[in-house]
């Protein structure tokens, strides 16, 4: 004798029980999709309208050190790749390539960043600075002569790093106490550990400025 009453099976008496079923999961994600349509206008006029560029080469104008630079360059490369490898500018090293070291430290608008991580077609129309704008053998930058006198490096591969990294603190803080600048240059790795002496350089150097040193 056949019986007309369905049977449920143990899976959707689980889903019942649990209040929840596939099919309002899909309802939910209909829902969701909708809301989402619905907010994507806004999106849209939010987004930029830049046109794409690359993946070949593209002419770049880089400001360094005050003077005009015309390149093309992939727009992949990195500024520390642009400077060293195709404006013979190699004071700044290349050594985690992550952002982690400083060792590739420029000063950007005013302010120390890392070179290797920003591509040389995001520097365009700001005004960077490298080492050997601020610094030569034959006339060294206050911070310079300071490394030299306060033994601040060993292997000297960190050291125009720290050397941009200290200018760039300087600029902003002329009168530092030793706390502020191991604070001021934390972003900058030396691998020989001469802390002691870089700090002393710091302070040395705004001394010699002319900002002075005040009690910690």
């Amino acid at each position: 004798m056949s019986s007309n009453k369905t049977t449920q099976g143990p899976e959707n008496g689980q889903e019942r029980r649990k209040g929840f079923s596939r099919r309002t999961f899909i309802q939910g994600v209909g829902a969701g999709s909708t809301a989402a349509a619905a907010l994507s206008p806004q999106v849209a006029e939010a987004a930029p309208t830049a046109s794409p560029v690359g993946p070949g080469a593209v002419s770049m104008t880089l400001k360094i050190n005050g003077r005009t630079h015309n390149v093309k360059l992939e727009p992949r490369v990195t500024l520390i790749d642009a400077l060293r490898n195709h404006l013979d500018l190699t004071g700044a090293k290349k050594v985690c390539d992550r952002a982690t070291c400083g060792s590739c430290t420029v000063i950007v608008d005013g302010h120390a960043a890392y070179s290797c991580t920003m591509l040389a077609i995001e520097a365009q129309g700001r005004e960077i600075q490298t080492i050997e704008g601020f610094t030569t053998p034959e006339k060294m930058h206050p911070v310079s002569a300071q490394f030299v006198e306060n033994d601040a490096q060993q292997c000297g591969f960190c050291t125009p790093g720290f050397v941009v990294a200290c200018k760039s603190f300087l600029d902003k803080n002329p009168n530092p106490t030793m706390a502020e600048v191991e604070k001021g240059l934390g972003g900058n790795i030396c691998r020989c550990g001469t802390y002691v002496g870089v700090r002393e350089a710091a302070l040395a150097a705004a001394k010699q400025i002319g900002g002075g040193r005040r009690a910690d």
